[in-house]
């Protein structure tokens, strides 16, 4: 087979990998999937399914009957498995129909599909199975294509249809998903035979093929005639949007006015429960948000189902302008206070309006999509990859908007419609089946001095209970070198000098535009000089002072002043040592600085409390395993000092404390968990984590 061009799509088919699969087609099924859920311009993360029929033996009867695979419910086709998948019985999910008793009673059909199991071990059937099992096809794919919906959200949905496709394409119009659109799509195939596919009002594209590389290519061809006819038409038009009303402010200033900006619209949209946030300023937002069309097209809301579960219905557009000075906190948040309030009215007013009498209880009325005309598009969620997913669905929404208004007139799904999928019973019992969130969820953590040992420790340790985690280092190597072992989602890297400033300034701005904002500060960093007093240089003064005393106060002061704007108090952990309790010889630089770090534990816990903001203090001892300080001159400093050789330190610290236990990275990482998520009420508090040292004791 030769390799297709595309202007609008990707053509990913790589023979030698399809050939590999030989015959199979369950597997061929797969790979076709994950290809399209890698284009994102054809499909949205969790958006979409795909499915194959193939003939297998019925255990019970030994007689070949016909199976249909199709993704499971909560999915993604583009990182589908074999797992991800459920294995029904063509036949009896044909069945149904006999059973069938109309639109009002539609979710009780879902249970059924369990009946029709041919796998045991399949992924819980989504809604959209009968839609798949109903059409005679043997291999579908049901897509959400930017294009094809821009074209069926237009109010000239069926007339474009027609005359881009002729009469190759069906057209059914909106209806919720469920057993009785399966059936409307059945209808459309019996009454135009020969289509290639059909178009779903409002909703996406559904397209076969009789093996998986047909489907795969009808898919592609499709969606690309749709983007041709489009692209004609908005150059045709010559604007999108009505044209540019204002320009977006130059790259690094609109980062900037995001970073001092989203720890505010953090804060207030995090009223019902904290949310973690994601800017973006793609330039497809840019055109949209910068438009004269924005303030038309905004409220209308978006029109695809996948689209609004994610977005909300509408975002809300910030009355702010690009020029205001966001360093007045106090004054942004006087004209942004009510614009938040108005939005959750709005929301209240429309689930009172639609509701039912058995509708879920109303969700979070905050909005999702927040947007700043000039600047970007922040998004809010529970996590970050909802947050960044819900950006790419409103990106997606844009387009859509962007591609109707080129060949017609944009139209939203009616609010009662809208309202129906949102508060769907099906819908909130797939949400009650989540796995239950982790302790340390929605919250930010930067940590200082995170490349190794201690450091990495927490972090790993913060990451694993939930936290987004900006692990911070003042070794660009070290950093880079763990950088991919953390899904993106989950952490980001930045390179701190914790006695700069700038440096400083420039890791909270990197948390902001990544997370959102911050919610624990862990001052990791650290360097140990173990020298007596007539050999201590007043540079190694200096610079046990500037990392581990003034780091911490810059870390602190820069961290207060976020937490400050999101109002939602916050956790901060100084990583000190029992050196700053207890006296001992060739330490005075090292055990000072500790000292001081460990009192201005408390100083600060003192004034910060009437904010939330609670401060305490680990004291780890003999780490020596995993331990950075412990490699070179530090190791043989306190060798000496103890009479004993470096390979001895080991051996000498597990044994003189009162447990005789060796320290390892990971005990500290459990103090600051525990100081940061279970330990809420206390603060200006020391835990010593050294396997008890009497000399040390804080009492």
């Amino acid at each position: 087979m030769q390799t297709r061009t595309f202007d609008h799509v990707d053509y990913l088919w790589d023979d030698e990998k399809a050939n590999a699969f030989g015959d199979d087609q369950l597997a061929l099924f797969l790979y076709r999937s994950n290809i399209l859920g890698a284009d994102l311009r054809i499909t949205n993360y969790g958006g979409g399914n795909t499915s194959c029929k193939t003939f297998e033996k019925d255990p019970l009867t030994n007689q070949e009957v016909e199976v249909m695979w199709v993704k499971g419910s909560g999915g993604d086709i583009g990182t589908l498995t074999r797992q991800g998948i459920a294995g029904l019985y063509t036949d009896r999910l044909k069945d149904l129909k006999r059973v069938y008793r109309g639109l009002q009673y539609e979710d009780e059909m879902v249970g059924l599909f369990n009946h029709c199991l041919y796998d045991l071990n399949s992924k819980a059937p989504s809604i959209d199975t009968p839609l798949h099992g109903l059409l005679p096809f043997k291999h579908i794919d049901h897509l959400h294509p930017d294009a094809l919906i821009a074209i069926a959200a237009t109010k000239d949905s069926k007339k474009i249809t027609e005359e881009i496709w002729g009469g190759t394409m069906g057209w059914v119009p909106w209806q919720r998903p469920g057993f009785d659109l399966g059936l409307q799509l059945e209808k459309c195939v019996s009454e135009n035979p020969g289509i290639r596919g059909i178009l779903l009002e409002s909703h996406g594209l559904f397209t076969w093929g009789e093996t998986s590389y047909e489907c795969y290519m009808n898919s592609l061809e499709v969606i690309e005639m749709a983007s041709e006819y489009i692209k004609r038409n908005v150059e045709k038009k010559g604007q999108v949007f009505g044209g540019k009303k204002i320009y977006s402010l130059p790259f690094e200033e609109r980062l900037d006015k995001a970073a001092s900006l989203a720890p505010l619209l953090r804060g207030l949209c995090s009223s019902d429960k904290p949310m973690i946030g994601h800017f973006t300023d793609d330039e497809r937002v840019l055109e949209f948000i910068n438009s004269h069309d924005l303030e038309k097209l905004a409220p209308l809301g978006t029109s695809c189902p996948d689209h609004f579960l994610r977005t909300k219905i509408q975002p809300l557009v910030l009355s702010i302008e690009k020029s205001d000075d966001l360093a007045d906190t106090d004054s942004i948040v006087e004209k942004l206070a009510p614009q938040f309030e108005a939005y959750r009215t709005a929301y209240k007013d429309y689930y009172e309006a639609c509701k039912h009498e058995n509708s879920p209880a109303m969700r979070d009325p905050n909005p999702v999509v927040i947007i700043y005309p000039g600047v970007g598009m922040f998004t809010f969620a529970k996590n970050k990859q909802t947050a960044r997913v819900a950006s790419e669905f409103y990106i997606n929404a844009i387009n859509v908007m962007r591609g109707a208004e080129a060949i017609s007139t944009y139209m939203a799904l009616p609010r009662q419609e809208a309202f129906d999928i949102e508060y769907w019973l099906l819908e909130e019992a797939k949400l009650q089946r989540m796995p239950k969130e982790r302790p340390l969820s929605r919250k930010v953590a930067v940590i200082t001095g995170a490349a190794g040992g201690i450091g990495k420790a927490i972090a790993d340790k913060l990451v694993e209970e939930g936290a987004n985690v900006v692990i911070t280092d003042v070794n660009e190597a070290n950093l880079k070198a763990l950088r991919n072992s953390y899904n993106q989602d989950t952490a980001s890297t930045m390179i701190c000098d914790v006695t700069n400033p700038v440096s400083i300034d420039n890791t909270y701005k990197s948390a902001c535009i990544d997370f959102g904002g911050v919610d624990i500060v862990v001052h990791s960093a650290g360097l140990a000089i173990s020298k007596p007093l007539e050999e201590t240089a007043i540079a190694d003064w200096d610079l046990l002072q500037n990392v581990l005393v003034k780091g911490q106060f810059l870390m602190i002061q820069k961290g207060v002043a976020i937490m400050a704007k999101q109002n939602l108090g916050g956790n901060i952990v100084n990583i000190a040592s029992k050196n700053g309790l207890m006296a001992g010889p060739n330490n005075v630089g090292y055990g000072t600085a500790k000292a001081a770090q460990q009192h201005m534990t408390r100083l600060l816990a003192a004034e910060l409390g009437a904010q939330k903001i609670r401060v305490n203090t680990v004291n780890p001892d003999g780490v020596i395993v995993g331990s950075k300080i412990w490699e070179g001159d530090w190791a043989e400093g306190r060798a000496k000092a103890h009479g004993i050789s470096v390979d001895e330190l080991p051996k000498h610290y597990a044994k003189r404390n009162l447990l005789n236990e060796i320290i390892l990275p990971e005990d500290i990482a459990n103090a600051v968990f525990t100081l940061v998520a279970i330990l809420d009420k206390s603060t200006g508090n020391t835990i010593n984590v050294d396997g008890g040292m009497a000399n040390a004791f804080v009492r």
